[in-house]
């Protein structure tokens, strides 16, 4: 296992750590507010212990903010009978207890997790491998993740409910050989662009060249392209007309090696 630092990261993990801080701090606000209220229901410390760290959890702020739970007493007079106060009047003094919360950062755990702010591990079974070469392994990932882009995106697969697992397995099944297909599409088509000295392909809007063409820009220059057949009237075939190909998509044709007539 190898430890990799970003600085990039190192500086988006402390801003992270510090907006969540903030946001547990004022997350405590309410709760704090419903307990100043006098006819407030949070008189139990178990439910006010429960509403903090609710809030806390909400904006993902437990692990750096904690809370204290104090009671605060309050006294006040009330007369002992009816009537308008005069000099004579007795009062009795009345104490309650209400709660208040006081946010607490945990500063040793911030400060302790800040020392591992920008890093990752780069874990691999291969243990001769050095640690450039991992690395280098690493940022190929991104072409690997790249079927799974298409996957959701172009073939928009999306999630399904079936109580038969062997119900999804044949759309799937399918699904994946489209995938298969889109890469063997892709690596015939940059081998023979490498085999043939051609640099790029006009295949982005604005005629912009595409240095390594994407099995989906390929299929939309194709789009729209069909063969129409005539027949009579008992349904024989009587002439076809094929489509008439652009340049460009038979320069692809070719370098498919996809033979067409």
């Amino acid at each position: 296992m190898v430890w990799v630092l970003s600085t990039g990261k190192r500086e988006r993990d402390a801003e992270t750590r510090q907006r969540r801080i903030a946001d547990g701090i004022a997350a405590l606000d309410a709760p704090n507010q419903r307990l100043l209220s006098p006819r407030t229901r949070l008189r139990d410390r178990v439910k006010i212990a429960a509403e903090a760290d609710q809030a806390l959890a909400d904006c993902f702020a437990s692990r750096w903010v904690g809370y204290e739970i104090q009671e605060v007493p309050e006294v006040r007079l009330r007369q002992e009978s009816w009537g308008r106060p005069g000099r004579d009047t007795r009062y009795r003094r009345i104490t309650t207890t209400r709660h208040q919360l006081h946010f607490v950062v945990r500063e040793d755990l911030v400060a302790t997790q800040a020392c591992s702010d920008g890093c990752w591990p780069l874990v691999t079974n291969d243990r001769e491998l050095p640690a450039s070469d991992l690395l280098v392994a690493y940022k190929h990932q991104p072409d690997l993740e790249r079927r799974h882009h298409l996957l959701k995106g172009d073939q928009s697969v999306a999630p399904v409910f079936l109580r038969d697992p062997a119900r999804v397995e044949g759309p799937m099944t399918c699904h994946f050989i489209a995938l298969l297909l889109q890469a063997l599409m892709e690596l015939q088509i940059r081998r023979e662009m490498a085999r043939s000295h051609v640099a790029s392909l006009p295949l982005y809007p604005e005629d912009r060249r595409a240095i390594a063409p994407s099995a989906e820009r390929i299929i939309q220059v194709f789009t729209g392209v069909a063969r129409h057949q005539l027949t009579d009237a008992a349904g024989n075939p009587v002439q076809t007309f094929p489509p008439d190909l652009t340049p460009l998509q038979q320069q692809l044709l070719d370098l498919l090696a996809v033979r067409y007539a």
